[in-house]
Parts: structure tokens; sequence; C-alpha cells
């Protein structure tokens, strides 16, 4: 008898089917629990790993930011235009080091990769070439969504999916997290509209299997979740180290309720709560890496952030918040009083254009 074909669409349903099935097996804490176990990607006894909201997805404790920030310091002259978003895509340095960075968060437990930009989901696509299905995958191709004012209708977001995934030669993305303007606000609520139709389709059609939105508006957050709760599965927004949960009308609140992934961004205030560069042979390296550490473990005491997703540059980066995972996880007091001191530095010494992460303070 001939083998009969899964359609993409069979695939998104089944797959979704199976991950509700491990979360629930999880959630019992029986043995048939521990059995479940075997279907979570890359499982690692020394990761930690959380529900995505209601996806049914159970994913790391720490994920893989897209961004390659400082990735020059590994991959001299990689920067052709000054900003890491002018990597050459095609040096053989630094195609490397993203495959070997990847490979490194598999090993150690890590199962999802956000990627962001045209060029982040070009470059994680390759380093997934042969071994897509041991990761996740989260994407938004920014420079042709919501921030573009030519990309503000259904039939426009759905093209810029389809070009990414033609492109980088997928069948299909876990997660499609719109990009948004950081203040979502300033979007009509037409062109909400228009967004949240074209991520409906998506899952439909079966190209993305779950869907959601980055922004940085934590009152438009709030309503667009409360508005749309059957198509925003996951939010990707900031929170740092630094972040408090507000006592009255948090995000973090509307989270919980609503089931909805949360995945942080600017874990470490982007680099400005380090001393050193992130250079090999750097000075500050083992203090920095306590400080990535002990925001990690700040971050993660937060039930309603499933993972923080820091981008990271070569594999001792990955194997430090890995590590991050398996250390006690509420700080004590030296240790509370050591990243409040780092964090305030952090804060005095933002660039200009960070400046509005002083906005996420109290989420």
């Amino acid at each position: 008898m001939a083998e009969k074909k899964v359609t993409r669409r069979e695939f998104v349903r089944d797959s979704a089917m199976a991950a509700v099935g491990v979360a629930a097996g999880l959630a019992a804490g029986s043995s048939s629990g521990a059995a479940d176990r075997t279907k979570i990607l890359n499982y690692n006894e020394n990761m930690e790993y959380r529900p995505l909201g209601k996806t049914g997805l159970i994913v790391s404790a720490v994920c893989l930011g897209g961004h390659w920030k400082r990735l020059d310091k590994m991959v001299p002259g990689l920067f052709k235009g000054g900003g890491w978003l002018s990597a050459d895509l095609n040096d053989e340095g630094f195609k490397k080091n993203r495959h070997d960075v990847v490979s490194r968060c598999m090993e150690v437990g890590i199962n999802h990769i956000d990627a962001c930009t045209r060029e982040e989901i070009l470059t994680y696509s390759e380093a997934l070439r042969g071994r897509r299905d041991k990761m996740y995958l989260g994407c938004s191709w920014y420079q042709e969504e919501l921030r573009n004012g030519r990309f503000r209708t259904k039939n426009a977001l759905l093209g810029t999916l389809d070009k990414a995934m033609q492109k980088a030669k997928l069948d299909y993305v876990d997660l499609w997290r719109i990009t948004m303007h950081e203040q979502s606000g300033n979007h009509t609520k037409g062109e909400v509209e228009e967004m949240m139709k074209a991520l409906e389709a998506a899952r439909k059609q079966g190209k993305a299997r779950f869907t959601g939105f980055s922004s940085h508006d934590r009152p438009h957050i709030k309503w667009m979740i409360e508005t749309y709760p059957n198509i925003v599965d996951v939010v990707v927004t900031p929170y740092t180290a630094k972040s408090k949960v507000r006592r009255k009308d948090s995000l973090c609140d509307t989270l919980k309720k609503y089931k909805v992934g949360c995945f942080g961004i600017k874990p470490f205030a982007g680099n400005s709560l380090f001393k050193g560069d992130s250079a090999p042979g750097n000075p500050n390296a083992e203090e920095d890496d306590r400080r990535a550490r002990l925001a990690i473990r700040y971050i993660l005491c937060n039930p309603a952030i499933t993972a923080p997703i820091p981008g990271m540059i070569n594999t001792h980066q990955v194997d430090n918040v890995a590590k991050a995972v398996t250390e006690h996880r509420g700080l004590d007091l030296q240790e509370a009083a050591e990243l409040e001191k780092a964090t305030d530095e952090a804060w005095a010494k933002l660039p200009e254009n960070y400046q509005w992460l002083k906005d996420w303070e109290y989420v």
C-alpha cells in the first residue's frame, strides 16, 4: 500500500494535539508524564521546561534570541555597515558560529529560536537545515510587517509570510509573531484588525502553528489580548532584570488570565548590564557571566514570563545561561543587592535609543 502523504495542515493539527498531550502529562506529574518527556524537543534533565501558554508546546526556560549584537567580537570584520544587521550572511565564520551556537543550544536542552528580521530568518533557517524538527522557530520579517506602512493589510502581511517561507525554504513556522510599532497603540484599530485577520488566516492555512505579536506598549498589549483571545497565543515583549510586577493592573495578570505565552526580550538591557564587551579574553568575563546568570534567575521567578530570550554570540554564553537554570531560583540577600547594583549601573548607561527600557521597570 502506498504511504499516505501528510498535508501541512494535517501536520500542524496533529503536532498541536500531540503537544497538548505532552503538556497534560507533565502537569499531571505522573509516570506517564515522565514518558512524555521524550516528546520534548532536545530534552535535557538539567534544563527546566515550561508550557508556552495555551499552545500546548513545552519550551525551555531560556530560549535563543535571534539578535547577534557583538558577534563582530567573535568574527572580526563581520559587520559591513557598522550595525549588527549589516553582517555578511555568507561569511563562513559567521555561518559556522551560528551553526555551533544552535547546536550547543540543542545539547543543553534549549528548543526555541526567535527570529524577528529578514536576516535572522534566513540565518537560522540555514543553521537548522537538516534538523528543523529539533527546534521550534518563531518568525517575524519585521522589515515588511506593520512598522512599514505598505504592509498593514491582511493580504500584504500574508505575502510577507509567504516570501519569508519561500526564501528560507520553510514549510511552516511554529510561531508567526508579527512585529508592531514599539508603541503599538499608534496603530489604528483597523490596522490591528488586519493583522489579526492575517494571523488567523496563516493558522487556518497551516503556515503557522501558533500566532502572536511583538510590542512594547503595555496597555495596548492588554487590550489586544482581551479583544482577540483566540488569536493571540504568544506575545514577545521587554522584561529585564530590573522589571517588577505592578501591584495593580499588571500585564502579567492578563498573560496568566488568558494563558498567553510570553517571551521576554532585552533581559540584559541591551548588554548595558555588562562591564565588558564580550570579546575573547575580556577581563570582565567572569563578572559578566555572573551578572547574566543572576538576571536569568531573577526573571524566571516570574511565572508569567515563559522564557527570556537573550541573543548569544558563542557556545560559552549558551552554557552560562543553561547553568543559570540549574542554580537555586530565588536570589539571597547578597545576590539581590548585587543584581540591584548592576541594574542601577545598567540604567545609568543606557544609550539614547534604549531609554525606553526604563518604562518597563514596572510591568
